[in-house]
């Protein structure tokens, strides 16, 4: 199944009533530092904190009614899993989630709090689609997966057209990638609304699974990535996603740890909101600016703000804002 334009639109209509129209903010102090203008989408400000309500919510309403009853089941680090545990809540759909041991606090409190049954593992023993397909197997839930589902992909999108609504000069934006959900139905909505606009990943480069699947025109799988981006802690892009991303990306651009970090920093420091680092790392690549835009309008999707303490004390420990 494909993803339209047209199912974006839509999904944008089903979320009206229940997702916040997130803030744009702009910083004269990161202007001045990439001599670019940089318009900042604010989805650390959606609800639960992050974009993944979006496609969790787009995608459980349109379950059927005997669907909704048998519940939904699904795997993520922390965002997805707290977007469908909300949108479940909201939808009145049992929910169980298959979520990391090492998964910040933070984000398997905050998933617990909405109502929805966690299951843990073992990131690096164990396979998380394969626990959460076994339940769907033994219980009849619905499999509602964090990044390669049309319905999801859709959802994500929705930012985008937001973001082109407050800002229509867009020349270029910047999104974070962990399986390509949300920079896939970005693409499709961009290139939709202005189609001389580039769209570029960001990675951490220890998390560079996609950069590495599109410099071998193939899906690439790397070991679980060890980073503090922990929304980019997958081994491989989706196969839808990674089909669009293929067709529309215009590159990924790779960003270290400490630039995450400082990026993190910057923002907090600058801007006054606080960003999770996965978010942080397309704040770091128009800082590092590796392709020497110069008077570039560039969008930036500020993917979450859901930082755990110790994640936000290690930061503060371990680099400073330039």
């Amino acid at each position: 199944m494909t993803v339209t334009f047209a199912a974006i639109h839509e999904a944008a209509q089903r979320l009206q009533a229940v997702a916040h129209r997130t803030p744009m903010l702009t910083s004269s102090h990161l202007n001045h530092l990439t001599a670019n203008h940089l318009y900042f989408k604010c989805e650390n400000f959606q609800r639960v904190g992050a974009f993944k309500f979006r496609g969790a919510y787009n995608a459980v309403a349109q379950l059927s009614v005997e669907e909704k009853k048998r519940g939904v089941v699904a795997f993520s680090s922390g965002n997805h899993a707290q977007g469908v545990a909300l949108a479940a809540a909201l939808l009145n759909v049992p929910a169980k989630i298959v979520m990391p041991i090492d998964a910040p606090p933070a984000k398997l409190a905050a998933t617990r709090s909405y109502g929805a049954e966690v299951v843990l593992y073992d990131r690096y023993q164990q396979d998380r689609a394969a626990i959460a397909k076994e339940i769907q197997a033994r219980e009849g839930r619905v499999l509602i997966p964090p990044f390669d589902h049309p319905h999801v992909i859709a959802g994500q999108g929705t930012a985008a057209l937001e973001f082109y609504e407050q800002a229509p000069q867009l020349e270029v934006l910047l999104a974070p990638v962990g399986g390509g959900g949300l920079i896939s139905g970005c693409a499709i909505a961009l290139h939709h609304l202005s189609p001389n606009a580039e769209v570029f990943g960001a990675e951490a480069e220890s998390a560079n699974d996609t950069f590495l699947s599109l410099q071998h025109n193939e899906r690439v799988t790397i070991p679980v990535p060890k980073t503090i981006a922990d929304g980019m802690q997958v081994t491989s892009p989706g196969e839808m996603t990674f089909q669009i991303m293929r067709e529309r990306l215009a590159g990924v651009l790779l960003v270290t740890e400490e630039e995450i970090k400082r990026a993190m920093l910057l923002v907090l420091e600058r801007m006054k909101i606080l960003i999770e680092p996965t978010a942080a790392a397309p704040v770091a690549a128009a800082l590092k600016n590796e392709r020497g835009w110069r008077g570039r309008h560039i969008g930036i999707i500020v993917s979450g703000g859901n930082v755990g303490w110790d994640t936000l004390k290690s930061c503060l420990e371990t680099a400073r804002p330039s």
